[in-house]
């Protein structure tokens, strides 16, 4: 069937003309319902779709059919990967209606591929300022574009093609917006996410926090797996001490025993299933500290000196971030990189720290932008020698409801000096109003 629009392109050189000195992306367009594909098959999907031309052009709205692609580079994953899809546009529904060629890199896409079945929304996704030349009365060529998303649930996750637009940088700044008529549109691919293995249960507490040379603390403690022989030792720093004992969980998992404990350097008291300490299997340690308490030689003086312990402190290089600006009408990722945190853990003993962050809604000129539309990807250094290793949080979203940075966890000693960085992306919708947008993001150690 003809297209209707190119026709009409035709009724007249004024709008011929008009058309192709800006460079609008008018749309030509044959009709055509959605064709499904099986989940995961990672195929072409058609349906249809409701552009808008821009006004200049003074031609109506027009409802066609898109064939596009969204693939992902994993699609097998698990909660807390980041997933990268691509949104290939393979026919759009666009058609040069005019007798003059388009030049070359002029088109710049964004779109959204929508997410469905274990894990809802939308992922933002931009391609690059690259075309090759659009012929007179030709076929508009296909793009791509690429976005991030953070795996948050387990299942499996429906990728859709979504809202896509082309703006145009010839002579005007234009945009052609094209909708999903009746969303979703088929589903593409499928990425299939596993859940994180359960975390480890076991707990363990003593009955005293320290004891002279020989003494006999009671360990107890809960999660271990119903029937296991369970190791009770001492922990001198990060090494296992010759100080031992064995007891068995009982049917709820609970043990309940003693442990004598000789060695003068001991720092702590673990628990563990199997025949060698390990943190999956294990519990602790749990700080407790062997006081010297021999009696002095005669003719024998004692010298004792004192580590006093410090605090949990942080710095930051500054309190101001300025992220990247985005077009009008395009929207899309506005970046920039968090001022460097510096925690300093001089405590001693056997607490690890958590640097959370949650951040406000942008408020702007009349409007705002949602706390959960700003996202970060987390690192951390540990400078050398310290007792602990600092580790990073997950990227994903920050919102108002906060998410970590950076953490060390507890152990027999810690401390030391860490660095966290981000790097930030605030996803603009498409026609937010044109302004400045500020919101506050505060950091709590703890």
């Amino acid at each position: 069937m003809a297209s209707p629009l190119r026709s009409r392109s035709t009724r007249g050189p004024r709008r011929r003309r008009w058309a192709s000195l800006l460079g609008v992306t008018v749309l030509a367009v044959t009709a055509g319902g959605a064709l499904a594909c099986p989940a995961g098959a990672a195929t072409d999907v058609a349906f249809p779709t409701h552009c808008i031309p821009p006004a200049i052009a003074g031609l109506p709205p027009i409802d066609g059919t898109t064939t596009a692609k969204v693939t992902a580079d994993k699609t097998s994953a698990k909660v807390g990967d980041t997933v990268t899809v691509t949104y290939t546009v393979v026919t759009p529904a666009a058609n040069n209606p005019t007798d003059l060629a388009l030049p070359a890199d002029i088109m710049t896409p964004t779109g959204k591929v929508t997410l469905g079945g274990a894990q809802t929304g939308s992922v933002t996704v931009t391609g690059p300022k690259k075309n090759d030349p659009v012929p007179g009365k030709g076929v508009f060529p296909s793009f791509s574009m690429t976005g991030t998303f953070t795996v948050t649930a387990p299942g499996a996750i429906s990728l859709s093609p979504g809202d896509y637009n082309i703006h145009t940088s010839y002579i005007l700044e234009l945009d052609t917006p094209c909708t999903v008529t009746d969303p979703p549109a088929p589903v593409s691919e499928t990425v299939t996410a596993a859940d994180d293995p359960p975390a480890n249960a076991r707990a363990l507490s003593l009955g005293s926090a320290s004891g002279g040379p020989g003494a006999a603390v009671a360990v107890t403690g809960s999660g271990f797996t119903p029937g296991a022989s369970v190791t009770l030792a001492g922990r001198s720093g990060a090494a296992q001490t010759a100080d031992t004992a064995t007891v068995t969980a009982n049917a709820q998992g609970a043990i309940s025993g003693s442990l004598v404990v000789n060695d003068l350097t001991t720092t702590g008291v673990v628990a563990y299933e199997g025949g060698a300490w390990s943190a999956d299997l294990g519990a602790g340690p749990v700080a407790y500290v062997v006081i010297d308490d021999h009696p002095v030689p005669a003719g024998s003086q004692k010298v004792t000196a004192t580590v006093r312990a410090g605090t949990l402190s942080m710095s930051q290089a500054g309190d101001a971030v300025q992220l990247s600006a985005v077009q009008f009408g395009q929207g899309g990722a506005s970046t920039g990189a968090l001022q460097t945190v510096t925690v300093k853990d001089f405590r001693g003993g056997p607490a690890g720290w958590s640097l959370t962050g949650k951040v406000t809604d942008f408020s702007g000129p009349g409007a705002k932008i949602d706390a959960g539309k700003l996202s970060w990807t987390p690192a951390c250094t540990t400078k050398a020698g310290s007792p602990s290793t600092c580790q990073a949080g997950s990227a994903g979203a920050v919102g108002s409801a906060g998410a970590t940075l950076a953490s060390t966890p507890d152990g027999t000693a810690t401390g030391g000096e860490f660095t966290a960085d981000a790097q930030l992306s605030l996803d603009v919708p498409a026609f937010t109003p044109a302004g400045s947008y500020a919101a506050v993001l505060t950091l709590t150690l703890t």
